[in-house]
């Protein structure tokens, strides 16, 4: 068993930089994707009437714009925002379920002196610093959205505006919300995906074999529903950022 620890532990050093197992992981999850885009893009050969892994492909996105048309109430809109809805989603879901794969947290090596295991691979949201990292991207995409759809004096205009005091002081509390939703979303993500990671670990340790199969099948559940949920939430404020303030 090897130890649980909060930090995600630094394997080696690139470019003065260090790499932890929770970065390797994420990297390696990265490369997996854009191989199977370039591959579906460049191999595969596309058709009008679409089969196997095309067919899947095409039922996801087509499923995925019709809840997006249920929040943005429009397929123009739905098919402009859904690179980024798409990507986080994806994204997250390979990642958490990459970390349920049997070589992370089970192959590691040996600190010097020390009969601790560190592991090669970690969940990559079971590192604060990713899901920080993401939930930024998020809330950074969802403002460049409402600038590029109002303009920069709209946009902004809803945190700073010197119109009346009342919606000067609800604009100033709207943009320290800004930073209050990388939190929520960085914190929500981490602790749900270190939870489970822990739960597996503690129950496969106690009883190996059978026993944590259930527990298994629920993070696999986990690990969808957070990746859903995060990319819904940013679904709905990039549809509340692109629409001009009621008046």
């Amino acid at each position: 068993m090897h130890e649980i620890s909060i930090k995600a532990e630094e394997l080696f050093y690139f470019l003065g930089l260090p790499v932890t197992n929770a970065l390797l992981l994420a990297v390696v999850v990265g490369i997996t994707l854009i191989s199977l885009a370039l591959y579906i893009k460049f191999k595969k050969k596309l058709s009008l009437v679409p089969s196997g892994i095309q067919n899947f492909i095409e039922l996801l996105l087509e499923e995925l714009l019709s809840l997006m048309d249920s929040v943005l109430g429009s397929r123009h809109l739905s098919e402009k925002y859904l690179p980024l809805i798409a990507t986080v989603f994806i994204f997250i879901l390979t990642s958490n379920w990459f970390g349920l794969l049997p070589v992370v947290g089970a192959v590691g090596l040996k600190e010097h002196g020390s009969n601790v295991l560190l592991p090669i691979f970690r969940s990559p949201a079971s590192d604060l610093n990713f899901t920080i990292a993401l939930a930024a991207i998020s809330i950074m995409g969802v403002n460049i959205f409402g600038t590029l759809a109002l303009g920069v004096k709209k946009h902004f205009s809803k945190f700073f505006t010197l119109r009346d005091p009342v919606f000067s002081f609800v604009g100033v509390l709207e943009f320290i919300s800004e930073f209050i939703k990388i939190i929520s979303f960085s914190f929500r993500l981490f602790g749900n995906v270190f939870a489970g990671e822990v739960l597996l670990v503690i129950v496969g340790f106690l009883v190996p074999y059978v026993i944590p199969l259930p527990f298994l099948f629920l993070e696999i559940f986990v690990g969808f529903i957070q990746a859903f949920i995060f990319s819904m939430l940013t679904l709905v404020f990039i549809s509340m950022a692109v629409k001009e303030e009621a008046h």
